[in-house]
């Protein structure tokens, strides 16, 4: 499950970013190319977010597909299948760009609750 890898990461650099605040939202560009499992990194997510700033807060990811270009008929499309066949013609000789970042686009904070009057 390379998923938690790829979580522990990200908290490290929501932590770093956070710098004490209360994280409510986790916002990831994930490249089709690391073949992660939505659910998996949901799970490893909450797992190594606990007890940090990001403990409870929802993680929004967004997948980045792939470019595929086929040798075969010359065929462009994206993919978010490390294991593309042309959409065109049915070849596996297809060369694959892009699809490799995982980006933390983003952190919403938690309001910080006004102090008692």
């Amino acid at each position: 499950m390379h998923e938690l890898g790829l979580c522990e990461g990200v908290v490290q650099a929501v932590r770093a970013r956070a710098a004490g605040r209360t994280v409510s939202r986790v916002a990831l560009r994930v490249g089709a190319a690391h073949a992660v499992d939505e659910g998996s990194l949901r799970q490893a997510f909450e797992l190594v977010a606990a007890g940090t700033e990001a403990d409870g807060a929802s993680l929004l990811v967004t997948t980045v597909p792939m470019q595929m270009s086929c040798a075969a008929c010359g065929a462009e499309a994206s993919s978010n299948d490390p294991l593309a066949v042309c959409p065109s013609c049915g070849s596996v000789e297809v060369a694959l760009a892009g699809g490799d970042e995982l980006t933390l686009e983003s952190l919403t904070y938690a309001p910080v609750p006004s102090p008692p009057a």
